[in-house]
Formats: structure tokens, C-alpha cells, sequence
């Protein structure tokens, strides 16, 4: 009778430990696949285009229509004016945007891997920008150049305005607005120009399309 006692006792704790067992390696196994799960999600998030402007968003221009090219995965061929260098080239986008005439425009648009990041990167943006007519003339002696300003917009995470004029003697002075602005992990930046100065620039204008693209970002 005592010996049944013990194999009664040795079998329950077999299945005691049994139980517990499958307990874990279901635990084990609802975790790998809720960790898979996530990185699914985030890569493709990684892999998807955030939204982009169209031609209709950018400053109209008295003589001619905007003409949008594709969104494009990776950053254009050659970088925007003042940004060479900064922009990296994971998670990035971008779109050209012409017209008939010399003004033309270009968004790059970059998922970072945490809004940290994109925080980081704004701000490394908005430095290259402001410093870019300062940087411009030390490699361009004789010219001139200014930068200007046009102070921050209040949309999702913030966005910033800056405009930027650079002019060598007997040439056609050059004028460039910049729109930097965040939503989450998602930074954009248009970059818009065209012969003339910064008195010709279209800022109202351009702090609407600048809005509206920070909007874009994440529809």
C-alpha cells in the first residue's frame, strides 16, 4: 500500500511538471510570435512611402503649371542645395517637382528608427540650412549670399521655414526656400528655388505647402 502511495505520488508530480512544461513552451512560443509579429509591423511601416505632396500644394507660379514626378524610394541623384551630406540614405524618399520655366522643387521624406532619431535629424537639418549661406561663401570667394528665418510652424511635431540667396558677379542670382518639419518618426524637408533674391520668394506661400506636407506624412 505504500508503495502505491509513492507511485501515485511520482506520477502526479510527472505530470505536475509536465503541465507546467507546456505551460512555458506555449508562453515561449506566444512571445516569439508576438516579437515577429512587431517586427513585421515595423518593417513594413520601413518599406511604406509617407505621403507626399502633389504639384497643386507648392506656391503657384504666374506663368506655369507644376509637374510632379514619381515618388521614388532612396534620395534623389543629387542632393538638395545646402543638405548635401546630411540626408541619409535608409528609409528615405523623394519627389522632383518641375515647371516651364527655372523654378523647380524637390521633397525628401525620412523614416527614421525612433522619434528620437527624427529629432536629431530635424535639428542636423535645420543647422546645415541656417549655416549653409555662411558655409556657401567660404568656398565661393567674391560671391555673395544671406540666409533668412522665416521662423517655425506649429503642425504636428513642428516644422521650420528658412530661405537662403547666393549671387556670383556676372551671374544670375539664386534664391531657395526650405520647409524642415517631424511628424513622429517621419522628418520631410522641401526644398523650392529659382533665379532671384530672397524678396522674391513666395513665403506665405511656402509656409502652407510646408504645412501642408508635414500633414502628408502619416495620412
Amino acid at each position: 500500500m505504500l508503495r502505491r502511495r509513492r507511485t501515485t505520488f511520482r506520477t502526479s508530480a510527472h505530470a505536475a511538471r509536465t503541465t507546467t512544461t507546456a505551460v512555458l513552451a506555449a508562453a515561449a512560443a506566444a512571445a516569439t510570435a508576438l516579437v515577429l509579429t512587431v517586427s513585421t509591423t515595423a518593417t513594413a511601416a520601413a518599406a511604406t512611402a509617407p505621403g507626399f505632396l502633389g504639384g497643386a500644394d507648392l506656391p503657384p507660379h504666374p506663368a506655369s503649371s507644376w509637374y510632379a514626378g514619381k515618388v521614388v524610394k532612396g534620395l534623389p541623384e543629387f542632393a538638395p542645395f545646402c543638405l548635401e551630406g546630411v540626408l541619409p540614405a535608409a528609409g528615405s524618399w523623394h519627389r522632383d517637382f518641375s515647371t516651364e520655366y527655372d523654378t523647380g522643387a524637390v521633397q525628401v521624406s525620412v523614416r527614421a528608427a525612433s522619434a528620437a532619431a527624427a529629432t536629431t535629424l530635424a535639428a542636423t537639418l535645420e543647422r546645415k540650412v541656417a549655416a549653409c549661406a555662411a558655409d556657401w561663401l567660404r568656398t565661393n570667394p567674391g560671391g555673395t549670399a544671406s540666409w533668412q528665418d522665416y521662423g517655425k510652424i506649429r503642425v504636428e511635431e513642428g516644422a521650420h521655414v528658412y530661405g537662403v540667396h547666393t549671387s556670383m558677379p556676372e551671374s544670375e542670382p539664386g534664391v531657395h526656400l526650405y520647409g524642415i518639419g517631424r511628424d513622429g518618426s517621419t522628418v520631410t524637408v522641401v526644398r523650392w528655388g529659382q533665379m532671384g533674391n530672397l524678396s522674391d520668394a513666395p513665403v506665405p506661400a511656402f509656409r502652407k505647402t510646408t504645412t501642408t506636407a508635414v500633414n502628408k506624412l502619416n495620412p
